[in-house]
């Protein structure tokens, strides 16, 4: 599994148990973190935009994103750099993905959600948007999941 925006790091240390010894999870966060990870895990100090995907150690079973843009309180300016971030995501886990996995990415509700829900139709069999039950009132974040990857041919 690779964690895009991993930083304080409990979804890779979740990642991990549930992926067991023998599966690996790889984050990556521009800021570092103190959690302590097990063997079969590790993050990196990076940007996940700067990263050489071919050393990632891929194809991963399912990439996620929980990265957020540093917010303005301009609610469209943000919500359209979340957007962009959304998309982003997607074009590391078109190179990272084996066929078949999954991808999830917060995304801020906005006018592009729909764009960046039909870019993940675009190469997955199923597309949901997910507002966990967790999730505060006021939030306007929600989760796009993309399962059954294609990769474009």
């Amino acid at each position: 599994m690779l964690d895009l925006g991993a930083s304080p790091g409990s979804w890779t240390l979740y990642a991990a148990e549930r992926v067991g010894p023998t599966g690996r999870v790889v984050g990556i966060d521009p800021a570092s973190t103190d959690v302590t990870l097990p063997p079969n895990a590790e993050i990196l100090e990076a940007d996940a935009f700067e990263v050489d995907p071919s050393t990632l150690g891929g194809p991963f079973d399912l990439v996620i994103s929980d990265m957020a843009p540093k917010t303005s309180g301009q609610r469209h300016a943000d919500q359209y750099r979340s957007y962009e971030l959304v998309m982003r995501a997607l074009e590391l886990a078109k190179a990272v993905l084996r066929p078949g996995g999954a991808f999830v990415a917060k995304i801020f509700q906005g006018a592009e959600l729909e764009d960046a829900r039909d870019g993940l139709r675009s190469v997955f069999g199923k597309v949901r948007i997910i507002r966990p039950e967790a999730t505060r009132n006021e939030s306007y974040e929600v989760f796009l999941v993309g399962l059954g990857y294609r990769p474009p041919t």
